[in-house]
């Protein structure tokens, strides 16, 4: 998978506080969340299913997946680096709601 961490939708007040408290927002707990892997020919149309509904207006498009390092999510950051996404180890994060 390859993530584009500047389609992720993230609140900026979250980003805030990620950034004071040295957390990455992609550990930390969050609740009402779905993430849809679909096939790409029907993916603008499930988008903009999903930003029909009040709870979907955020809705995006984050990521696709690829034929490169199978097994691994990588994610481009926003200065166009990448990085290993590595599953969580140890406690989840503190909520920040």
């Amino acid at each position: 998978m390859l993530l584009h961490e500047t389609q992720i939708p993230i609140a900026e007040e979250v980003r805030g506080a990620c950034e004071i408290l040295g957390l990455d927002p992609l550990y930390v707990a969050n609740e009402g969340k779905c993430l849809l892997i679909v096939a790409p020919t029907v993916a603008d149309t499930v988008l903009a299913t999903l930003r029909q509904h009040p709870l979907g207006h955020n809705a995006a498009i984050i990521g696709e997946v690829v034929a490169d390092m199978p097994g691994k999510v990588l994610l481009r950051s926003r200065i166009g680096g990448m990085r290993v996404v590595d599953m969580l180890s140890g406690e989840q994060l503190p909520r920040i709601c």
